[in-house]
């Protein structure tokens, strides 16, 4: 099979790695805010928040882009406010692809993070309270060191999920070529034509390859966490 690739596919492929890595580093701090909150804190509610987070999993794509197309569209709450004040457009955009990846992204990452935040040892924060650090100081150099494997985990993870996002990215910015057309979306749109299984074939193979590189690394750095016990 000819693995060359056109100028075209290269641009489906860049636009894909751009959409991941924007949707990954983007949730990334929003991840760890709710995986530490949901690992540390005890609050009325917590149950529903939890459930809220991990909300993508279980409904259909679809909903979630039809609930960002409401949330992020011209006339929605979101979305028409951010156009007003600050000239941002998301709707049939890149950065709509990536913030839909992030979303269909976060559960993941939230669920590495939180194990990676309640695997650490209380005694050690303990231990640098006793001697004097303050709050800010235990995060900053004992939790959050401890937990940089789950962070790391949880971050490959949503790569490799933004990787693969279909449903909820072509509900809400739609499929245009050089824009939104991230891998997912040009295997579904080269099985639409004649003659095009060729091409089927190459991003497949790409996206596999992709995908599976990002979770061979996730699973060793989960691995390294339960090695140190963390």
């Amino acid at each position: 099979m000819d693995m060359s690739l056109s100028p075209e596919e290269w641009s489906v492929i860049g636009l894909s790695l751009k959409v991941s890595l924007v949707a990954m580093a983007a949730m990334l701090p929003f991840a760890f805010a709710l995986a530490w909150i949901l690992a540390r804190w005890r609050f009325p509610g917590k149950l529903l928040l939890d459930a809220f987070v991990h909300l993508p999993l279980v409904v259909p794509p679809v909903v979630t882009g039809w609930l960002l197309l409401i949330l992020f569209g011209a006339n929605g709450p979101i979305g028409g406010w951010l156009e007003r004040w600050f000239g941002i457009t998301l709707l049939f955009r890149w950065t709509g692809a990536a913030l839909a990846a992030a979303i269909m992204a976060m559960p993941l990452m939230v669920r590495a993070m939180r194990l990676s935040i309640e695997a650490i040892d209380a005694r050690l924060e303990q231990a640098a309270a006793t001697l004097g650090a303050s709050r800010t100081r235990i995060f900053l150099s004992v939790s959050l060191p401890l937990s940089l494997p789950g962070i790391l985990a949880g971050s490959m993870l949503g790569f490799a999920r933004s990787i693969g996002e279909f449903g909820a990215t072509i509900t809400f910015v739609s499929d245009i070529p050089g824009e939104t057309r991230t891998l997912p979306i040009a295997i579904y749109a080269a099985l639409q034509r004649p003659g095009a299984e060729a091409m089927v074939s190459r991003f497949a193979i790409i996206s596999i390859l992709l995908s599976l590189g990002a979770l061979l690394v996730s699973e060793l750095l989960a691995r390294r966490v339960s090695h140190h016990g963390l």
